[in-house]
Order: C-alpha cells, then structure tokens, then sequence
C-alpha cells in the first residue's frame, strides 16, 4: 500500500506540474511558437493618459496629436504573433487606433497597419477602410492576435477567426496598442487591455 502510495502521490505531482506550466502554443496558427517577452515604453500626447493597461484619450479635439499606447521593442524578420483581448469601457468620439503594427525601416518608417474603432463597433483598417468585424461594440471584450510573417504576409484574427490579410514588406516592425487619435478622429474614448503575450518562429 505505501508503495501505491506513494507512486499516486508522484504522479499527482507530475501531473500538477503539467498543469501549471505556461502553455507555449499560441492561440491561432498552432505550432512551433516561442513565447517571447519584448520590452516597452508608455506613450503619451495631448489628453492621451495611460493607467497600467486603461488607456484614455480624454477629450474630443479633431486636431493635433492625442494618443496613450504601449509601444514594444523593434524585431527584424521571422514570424511574430501578438495577442490581446480588448474592452472598451465608454467611447464618445469615433476613428480610434487600437491596435498596431508599425514598421521601423529606414526610409520606410511608419504605422504599416492599423486596426481602428468606429463608434457602433466597427473595427476596419485605416489603410484602406477594409471592414474587419463588427465585434468593438462597449462593453464587449475582444481578442486579437496579429501575425506578421515578415516578407510574406500580416494577418488579423478577431476573436479567432481570420479577419483580414494585407502583404508584409521586409524589414523591421514592433507592436503597439492603446489609443490613438486617427487623422479623422476624436475622442473621447477608454479602453483596457488585458492578456497581452507575444511568440514568434
């Protein structure tokens, strides 16, 4: 009996560990993922206030720059998968960048992509208007995963289910995400993110 015992005892504990242990696969596109942690800085402009991972912008000019984002380290090449869900507390304007995808090549610096928000819930890219979905209503929470296959192709999934694809350029990119005053839009706007990671391949 003790030797059961203690053989059930070391499973259980094995298995606890295994349980434990952060999963490495990424929500969308599975397989061959490396967790990565980049570091960050806090941006932010105008009426722009950033409060840990609640970001507000706090009034409605429709001039000048007014932004409060996380922008993360530069990478060059490979395959780089962001994720973080997002809900948006209250939105009295309309045209806010949420999430992205900017490119940090010489000659070629930028913001690439751009997921933004309509007040209603729209979600579409600035470049281009593409709708991407109609799921950033207030008060919903949101998932969002990037993958920005360097060379390739940058491709948007919300809530897991593949939104939009656009061609990738070489080069250098980071992430950012947050709120961002577009060229035709104002807030005011608050939205928090949360369950933010990166991988890449």
């Amino acid at each position: 009996m003790v030797k059961r015992y203690r053989w059930a005892a070391g499973l259980a504990a094995v298995c606890g560990l295994l349980m434990a242990a952060p999963q490495a696969n990424a929500e969308v596109e599975p397989g061959g993922w490396t967790p990565q942690s980049p570091g960050y800085k806090v941006q932010e402009k105008g009426c722009g206030h950033a409060d840990g991972m609640t970001f507000s912008l706090t009034c409605a000019d429709t001039s000048g720059e007014q932004r409060a984002e996380r922008r993360y380290d530069t990478y060059t090449g490979g395959t780089h998968q962001f994720e973080g869900y997002f809900r948006i507390s209250s939105m009295g304007g309309s045209r806010i960048s949420l999430k992205q995808t900017f490119r940090d090549t010489s000659g070629s610096q930028g913001p690439y992509y751009m997921l933004a928000v309509e007040n209603g819930g729209r979600l579409y890219t600035v470049a281009g208007g593409t709708t991407v979905s109609n799921a950033g209503t207030v008060g919903a929470t949101v998932r969002v995963n990037t993958v920005n296959q360097v060379g390739k192709t940058h491709r948007t999934y919300i809530n897991g289910s593949l939104a939009n694809t656009v061609d990738s350029p070489s080069g250098s990119y980071y992430d950012k995400f947050g709120a961002y005053r577009t060229s035709s839009g104002n807030g005011p706007i608050t939205v928090t993110w949360s369950n933010v990671k990166f991988w890449s391949k």
